[in-house]
C-alpha cells in the first residue's frame, strides 16, 4: 500500500503473503519487521521508496523508488536480494509504477493505464493488460498458485472490477460491485472471494469469484468515509472475518459466515454467535463489531487480520499507521457472546533499532 500524500513519514507499507513479516518504506529507505515479535530484521538506507513488496519470507523484494534521486526512479522496478544487498534484475517503464504484487510463480506490475504479467523466475513477460486510468494503483492479488487471480478497476465512473486469471493468462470475469468508483479491493488468499469498497465507503460487498455472484453486503456506516484497507482472515475455505480500516479512525469487522440461514453453519463462524441469521440483517449497521478510535482520524492506515482462533474465539488484527506506528489488537468473543477489544502491542516503527 503506497501513500499518495507526502505528509506522512511512511511512504508505503505491506505484509508478506502469510503475514509473518511486514515492510515499510520511508524517505530514508526501507525496513523489514517480524510480525510476531516486532523485531527489525533488515534495513537499507539508500533513499525514498514508494513500493516495497516481499515474496513470503525469502530474500527477494520488489522495490520502486520515490524519484527523489535519479537512481531511484518511480519508473524502475528492481528485484532486490536482501542477502547480497544487490539488485538481481531491473525493469524500466515509460510511466511510473503504481503497484506491484508477486507470488512464487508470477510478478504483476501495475502502471497507471497498463498492467504487465511476468514469470517471477525468468522475469519473462507473459501478458499485458490495458486498463482504465488507475493512478492510485488499486488492485488485489491472491498469492495461491491454485486460485491465482488479479483484480483491477474496470471503470472510472462506477465500481466495476476486472478479475484476471494470472496463471492461465485470460480475463475471468467482470463484476459490477458498486455505483461509484472503487476505493479498495481485496481477494481472499485462496482466490475464492473478493471484497470491494467504493469511494463512498458505506457499503462493503463480497462476491464469489468463480461465478461473479454477490454473496454478502455489509454496511460500514451511514456517512461517507475513505476505506484505506480491506483484509480477509486466513482460511482455506470461506474466510471467517473481514476487516476494514477507514479515514474515520475506526476498524470494522464483519463475518461472511453470517449470511447463511442454517444455524449449524453460522455457529461455526467467528462472529456467528453475536450476529444475525438473515442476509437482510447484514445491512443493519448495528450488526458488526467496531473498534472506535483505533487510529487518528484521517491518518492513512493498513489493517490485516493475521490470525483467527475458533476455540476460544479470537482474532489478532495488526495495524500500520502511516504516521509511523504499529498496533496489534486482540478481538475476543466470550461464552456470553460478548465482543471485547484489547490493545496487545503498540510501538513507533521509526524508533526501532536493528539488533547489533
Amino acid at each position: 500500500m503506497a501513500n499518495q500524500s507526502s505528509s506522512y513519514p511512511i511512504l508505503c507499507a505491506s505484509f508478506n503473503q502469510d503475514n509473518s513479516c511486514f515492510v515499510i518504506g520511508t524517505r530514508d529507505g526501507f525496513q523489514i519487521f517480524d510480525s510476531n515479535t516486532g523485531k527489525l530484521l533488515y534495513e537499507r538506507a539508500v533513499g525514498a521508496f514508494i513500493i516495497v513488496e516481499m515474496l513470503f519470507s525469502t530474500s527477494l523484494l520488489a522495490i520502486v523508488g520515490a524519484g527523489e534521486q535519479p537512481s531511484l526512479s518511480p519508473r524502475r522496478l528492481a528485484l532486490f536480494n536482501t542477502t547480497t544487498g544487490t539488485a538481481l534484475r531491473e525493469l524500466n517503464f515509460l510511466t511510473s509504477v503504481v503497484a506491484v504484487r508477486l507470488n512464487r510463480k508470477r510478478l504483476v506490475v501495475v502502471l497507471q493505464d497498463r498492467t504487465y504479467i511476468y514469470d517471477v523466475n525468468t522475469v519473462g513477460i507473459l501478458d499485458t493488460i490495458d486498463t482504465v486510468p488507475n493512478p492510485k494503483g488499486i488492485c488485489a492479488f491472491s498469492p495461491s498458485s491454485d486460485g491465482c487471480f488479479l483484480a483491477l478497476p474496470a471503470s472510472t465512473t462506477k465500481g466495476t472490477v476486472l478479475v484476471y486469471n494470472v496463471m492461465e493468462l485470460h480475463s475471468h470475469c467482470e463484476i459490477d460491485a458498486h455505483r461509484s468508483p472503487l476505493a479498495a479491493i481485496v481477494l481472499s488468499s485462496n482466490g475464492m472471494f473478493i471484497a470491494t469498497a467504493s469511494e463512498h465507503g458505506t457499503i462493503i460487498r463480497v462476491h464469489l469469484v468463480s461465478d461473479a455472484s454477490k454473496s454478502y453486503s455489509f454496511r460500514r456506516g451511514t456517512y461517507s468515509s475513505t476505506i484505506f484497507s480491506l483484509s480477509f482472515g486466513p482460511s482455506l475455505q470461506l474466510p471467517d472475518i473481514l476487516a476494514a480500516s477507514s479515514s474515520s479512525g475506526s476498524v470494522h469487522v464483519f463475518s461472511p459466515g453470517i449470511a447463511v440461514n442454517q444455524r449449524s453453519k453460522r455457529s461455526n463462524s467467528f462472529l456467528g454467535a453475536v450476529l444475525p441469521d438473515s442476509v437482510n440483517d447484514v445491512l443493519d449497521p448495528a450488526h458488526h463489531i467496531v473498534l472506535h478510535d483505533a487510529t487518528p482520524a484521517g491518518v492513512k492506515s493498513y489493517a490485516v487480520i493475521r490470525k483467527v482462533d475458533k476455540d476460544p474465539k479470537r482474532a489478532i488484527i495488526s495495524i500500520i499507521t502511516f504516521n509511523g506506528y504499529f498496533q496489534e489488537y486482540n478481538l475476543s468473543i466470550n461464552e456470553q457472546n460478548e465482543a471485547s477489544w484489547s490493545l496487545e502491542r503498540e510501538f513507533n516503527l521509526l524508533m526501532v533499532k536493528s539488533m547489533p
